[in-house]
């Protein structure tokens, strides 16, 4: 069965833009014309997938993510946030939400669906290990959970891919063009500032162990148990 991805976008034009080539890659797309029937749509579709607009009219874009992320039932969708608004501060506020993937427009369709189902592929991939403890953190494979002495850190599906990544090679410095290839599943032209506004925010959410996250510099980033972070 094709895999439901739902369109939250007000522009009849893009929207129809990007429902033809979802369609055309082998999705099944529903689409909403604002944010009161996206929000209502995703909760009664449950897609493996949301691409929502943050100018919509009625109920923004970051209103509905954050309503998605609040509720139990719809906080497991992936998002990918598809707007006009480019600026750097969007995009962390949009990641702060809970948005997997950020593209400005204007967007190649080409490179959307690539997105599209690079999100939808590393949601699917099993891993290895069921545990990974560097305590007092522990990384709860199974249960896609992280846990701090004991309290789960509510993370989006990409920070958890992230976190994993490195953590499952503490010491082992990854290039940003590396982590954007093997955690988001795509690079070339993408900007590797995606990545360091992913690690900003992880950083922030660890909390009294952010800092074993470490800048390599001229490099990217490594995991380092008991280490302090290196200045940006």
């Amino acid at each position: 069965m094709a895999q439901t991805v739902l369109v939250v976008e007000d522009e009849r034009d893009i929207s129809e833009l990007v429902r033809y080539h979802l369609a055309q890659a082998g999705f099944r797309v529903v689409t909403a014309a604002d944010g009161r029937q996206g929000l209502d749509l995703a909760r009664r579709e449950r897609p493996s997938l949301v691409v929502l607009d943050l100018m919509l009219p009625g109920m923004p874009g970051l209103e509905v993510a954050r309503a998605l992320k609040q509720d139990e039932k719809t906080r497991a969708i992936p998002i990918l946030i598809l707007t006009a608004r480019g600026e750097e501060v969007d995009r962390i506020v949009g990641f702060e939400v809970g948005a997997d993937d950020y593209v400005a427009k204007p967007f190649s369709p080409r490179e959307l669906v690539l997105r599209v189902r690079a999100i939808l592929k590393r949601e699917s991939e099993p891993d290895a290990e069921e545990r990974i403890v560097h305590a007092p953190l522990e990384i709860d494979l199974a249960a896609h959970a992280v846990r701090l002495k004991g309290r789960e850190i509510v993370l989006t599906a990409t920070e958890f891919k992230l976190l994993h990544k490195l953590a499952r090679r503490p010491g082992r410095a990854f290039a940003r063009d590396q982590l954007l290839a093997e955690v988001w599943g795509y690079g070339g032209d993408v900007e590797t500032r995606t990545v360091d506004t992913h690690m900003k925010r992880l950083r922030a959410k660890l909390g009294a162990v952010g800092g074993w996250i470490q800048t390599v510099r001229g490099v990217g980033y490594r995991f380092q148990p008991g280490g302090r972070a290196a200045a940006d």
